[in-house]
């Protein structure tokens, strides 16, 4: 299922966050219903990212596969946590997505890995993309055709770049607004880890806890397990959220452990309109396992 590097489409390097005016094709969050009859359509490239690589052997028609491990950088990395901008580059081009492209996400667990790449994508600039509602799990509920045939794809020539760095916290932004005075600098931290995590009692890290006055929100509670896995009703969402400190407008910023499950929490609050969320992609693998960053337990 490997993409053809016979023909590549170039890209503009230079492309910024408003690289395209033309309407994006589907909106943030789509039903399979909506996808399906657009499954030929030259600009809509669907992107499947499962936890187990087996469940791409039955895929929606034309996905292409993507290892989730590819969108998870290092701690050595330029951003702790991102992938360099040659890999991503890498990975967009094989994936033969350009700047034209409107990007559908999907996965097999409920969307953690499949926002990550939307989070990815966005960090790109690359504001055209789109999550398939509750993945696999919920195409498959609608009793949605599969297919097992290998997809055919020809790859480009994407340069990716930090371009739009609004979608992303680093540990120095949460340090410095957790000490902030003033209400509007101050910062609300999601964190959508297990409770075993938060409270500290499970990890794998030098330090285990929570980032002082982080509000716990596990990320499956954020899954409609009545509805195949799909983003549960927004005004119920809104108002648990509110109750446990997180409103749209705030500055909010999600993590976990190394911004897979936060990545479903991220676009959970794209969707609900949030006004500023931001990822934390260093995530409690860089936070736990250093000596200088508070903890709470």
């Amino acid at each position: 299922m490997s993409p053809s590097s016979s023909q590549s489409t170039s890209c503009d390097p230079t492309a910024s966050a408003s690289f395209s005016s033309e309407q994006n094709l589907l909106p943030l969050i789509v039903e399979p219903a909506q996808l399906l009859p657009l499954l030929d359509h030259p600009d809509i490239v669907i992107v499947d990212v499962p936890l187990k690589t087996e469940s791409h052997a039955s895929h929606v028609p034309g996905a292409r596969l993507l290892d989730f491990k590819r969108l998870v950088g290092s701690n050595e990395d330029e951003i702790p946590g991102v992938p360099s901008p040659q890999a991503l580059s890498d990975i967009m081009s094989e994936l033969g997505i350009t700047r034209d492209s409107h990007v559908v996400a999907y996965d097999d667990e409920g969307g953690g890995w499949a926002g990550r790449l939307l989070w990815t994508l966005a960090l790109l600039g690359h504001t055209r993309f789109s999550y398939l509602n509750g993945g696999l799990h919920a195409w498959q509920g609608e009793g949605l055709a599969l297919s097992e045939a290998a997809s055919e794809w020809q790859a480009s020539e994407y340069h990716a770049a930090y371009v739009d760095t609004s979608v992303m916290a680093t540990r120095e932004d949460i340090l410095e607004r957790l000490s902030a005075e003033a209400p509007e600098e101050k910062v609300v931290v999601w964190d959508a880890r297990s409770l075993e995590e938060y409270r500290g009692e499970k990890g794998q890290n030098a330090r285990l806890g929570h980032i002082p006055g982080a509000v716990h929100f596990e990320w499956t509670e954020a899954m409609d397990r009545e509805r195949d896995l799909r983003i549960r009703d927004y005004a119920e969402l809104i108002t648990e959220l509110g109750a446990r400190g997180i409103s749209p407008e705030q500055h909010v910023v999600t993590h976990c452990q190394s911004h897979h499950r936060s990545g479903l929490t991220w676009l959970v609050g794209r969707a609900l309109g949030f006004e500023d969320i931001r990822a934390y992609p260093g995530s409690w693998k860089e936070w736990g396992n250093r000596e200088d960053t508070p903890i709470e337990r």
